[in-house]
């Protein structure tokens, strides 16, 4: 069940303010409280408070595996509804596994693999039907673009 969850200002701010990277410093998240006139602490708590409702699902760095000399792909599976949650946690349980959805649509399951080589794409894909019994479908990227992420303040 999703539940809306209201932002305040400051969260606004600091969500917008991620957006745009993050310092490489000795004390990154004190700089950045800085800038947005709060102390290192406030900001802590309300990352983990914006974590723990979900608003965001992680924090951390984004690193492009193509431009490292590796490789990902967007993945689906069609999963029967009474099943996904175990199916899930059987795709997650992989650390090529980026991260997954839930969608609305005959191929309800999408994940990203990410992994060191373009063929291990393909093999992991493979582990992934074996260990599952449902067909992983590969939809490997043919362009990126990049998007700005922004909330109103």
């Amino acid at each position: 069940m999703i539940v809306a969850v209201e932002l305040d200002q400051t969260d606004r701010a600091i969500l917008n303010r991620l957006q745009d990277g993050f310092p490489l410093s000795p004390a990154p998240f004190a700089e950045v409280a800085d800038e947005l006139g709060i102390v290192e602490t406030t900001l802590l708590s309300r990352l983990s408070a914006l974590k723990e409702s979900r608003i965001i699902t992680r924090f951390g760095p984004f690193y492009d595996a193509a431009a490292l000399g590796g490789a990902f792909c967007l993945c689906a599976m069609e999963v029967a509804p009474e099943e996904f949650y175990a199916i899930a946690e059987q795709v997650n349980a992989h650390p090529e596994v980026a991260h997954n959805y839930e969608r609305q649509h005959r191929l309800n399951m999408w994940f990203v693999l990410a992994t060191e080589t373009g063929a291990e794409i393909e093999t992991v894909a493979q582990e992934l039907e074996q260990e599952t019994g449902h067909k992983v479908y590969l939809f490997p990227k043919e362009e990126e673009f990049f998007i700005g992420f922004r909330v109103a303040v």
